[in-house]
């Protein structure tokens, strides 16, 4: 028996106990984020030797590291640079993987598995993100809450991490109530059915586009919805403001900044920010108005935007990417997640939408979810990959099946991969493929590149086999001739993804 692990625990959970929502996210304003993350370097540096090797072999004398500037001239780090050239039991503290209780899995661009240990302490921080929703956004403190798990079980993080910070929330005192069929249509169809109506909310926890997957298959069965007080939490995908009126207008959501809520995260530290209520109605707000929207992020598209809490995760922004410290299992410092975005102080988001005319403080009547926190925009991977239900998909997978007998000789290996909506914004996998000189397009040619597509990324990539519903699982294929000017333009270099 390791008594410091009980205190460890005992320890955490008797502060995430006691401790209010309120006076947690403000925590920031008397404690300085910046000294934190000094703080988290230091115990890094002397407690994991992987962090330590790191450095000496990058010539850094960890010893000089003593202020803020000189933390923020530290190397960053990344899964191909620290995270793979070490083993796993170095990279936690004290060269111990034991001191962690759970791995989660995430998997790469060969498929390979990744893996990310974590602790009690490390879930119960996280825990924190999904109580602001609960209790901000779906008032779950005074509300019979059953929250219904559609993330993807097993050793992948969505599902069993969610599973554990709802029930903590229980433990806490809210009167919550999780039930976990996964992704198991008919389960969930089930669940709610049987046990919706002894509660006075449904929150359903999921991948975007498979939960509104869900609310349309179960319409089209006869459930009725709006009989539930249906509420939604969702993660791994940008999606946009008609995309959320759309599913509230399905289940009979009245109140869009306080029906729903997205989770920025990631397998590498779990969950880095949420959105609030204050975060959607200032998203809304930018959706209808696009100009100011551009002004404000520097593209025509709109982000994610969520809140996050400086003392949990540190975030940094290099070259319009993110990176992030943060204590985990695995604890990150100055992690480069490749997700490219930007940050905005509070105050600054308030005085810039002041300039156009808007107060969303003024707007949010409730006055719940308000809380002083700064702002993360995150348009997506940089690194070329799309998101589909939750799932990273790579280049890497989609030219495994380009290369296999008899396709390779009707294709250049050239395609553009991107994720595209209906006109009922449903989610599909596009892949447009160039043909080879002399090879020309036929319906055989294009059903079979996509089976070959299809059959390699269920073999290499084990996020798609199990997130991505197996309706929507084969890519539709498109195929364009060489030099195609909308998609394979001459003398440019090539770009297989799209946003």
């Amino acid at each position: 028996m390791r008594e410091e692990q009980r205190h460890r625990a005992v320890t955490a959970f008797q502060a995430f106990l006691t401790t209010p929502l309120e006076e947690q996210l403000r925590r920031h304003q008397t404690t300085s984020p910046e000294s934190a993350a000094l703080a988290l370097f230091h115990d890094v540096v002397t407690h994991v030797p992987a962090y330590r090797a790191f450095l000496t072999q990058q010539g850094i004398s960890y010893n000089s590291i003593q202020t803020f500037e000189d933390f923020a001239n530290l190397p960053l780090i990344t899964k191909n640079n620290y995270h793979s050239c070490y083993p796993l039991t170095d990279l936690c503290r004290n060269g111990q993987l034991d001191l962690c209780d759970m791995i989660a899995v995430s998997s790469g661009s060969t498929g390979k598995p990744t893996f990310w240990p974590r602790f009690l302490t490390d879930e119960l921080q996280i825990a924190t993100r999904f109580e602001q929703i609960f209790h901000d956004s779906f008032h779950a403190d005074t509300r019979r809450t059953l929250a219904v798990i559609c993330f993807s079980l097993g050793t992948w993080v969505g599902g069993m991490y969610t599973t554990n910070c709802c029930r903590y929330l229980a433990s806490k005192g809210y009167p919550v109530t999780v039930v976990t069929p996964g992704n198991n249509k008919d389960e969930i169809f089930r669940v709610v059915q049987e046990l919706g109506l002894s509660f006075e909310q449904v929150v359903l926890l999921g991948y975007p586009p498979f939960l509104k997957d869900v609310i349309d298959t179960g319409i089209a069965r006869g459930v009725e919805w709006q009989r539930y007080q249906m509420k939604w939490v969702m993660a791994g995908e940008v999606f946009s403001e008609e995309w959320r009126s759309l599913v509230g207008e399905r289940v009979g959501s009245t109140n869009p900044c306080y029906d729903s809520a997205s989770l920025y995260g990631t397998a590498d530290a779990g969950v880095l920010g949420n959105e609030t209520p204050l975060s959607i109605c200032i998203r809304r707000f930018l959706a209808k108005n696009p100009d100011v929207a551009k002004r404000l992020f520097g593209e025509s598209r709109l982000p994610t935007l969520v809140q996050y809490d400086p003392l949990s995760r540190f975030f940094e922004v290099y070259e319009d990417t993110l990176l992030f410290s943060g204590d985990n299992g695995i604890p990150l410092v100055r992690y480069h997640i490749s997700d490219h975005g930007g940050l905005i102080a509070y105050e600054a988001m308030l005085e810039f939408l002041a300039e156009w005319g808007f107060d969303p403080v003024a707007e949010l009547q409730e006055g719940r979810g308000i809380h002083p926190l700064p702002f993360v925009y995150v348009f997506g991977r940089s690194n070329f990959t799309v998101s589909y239900f939750g799932a990273n998909i790579y280049p890497e997978n989609v030219t495994v099946g380009l290369e296999q007998p008899v396709i390779r000789e009707w294709v250049t290996g050239k395609f553009v991969l991107q994720v595209k909506e209906d006109a009922d914004q449903d989610r599909f996998l596009s892949v447009v493929v160039e043909l080879a000189p002399g090879s020309e397009a036929s319906d055989e040619k294009r059903d079979a590149i996509a089976s070959s597509i299809l059959s390699q990324l269920l073999r290499l990539n084990s996020e798609f086999a199990n997130y991505v519903p197996k309706q929507y699982q084969l890519p539709q294929v498109e195929l364009a001739p060489m030099g195609d000017p909308e998609y394979f333009p001459l003398g440019v270099k090539h770009r297989y993804t799209r946003s």
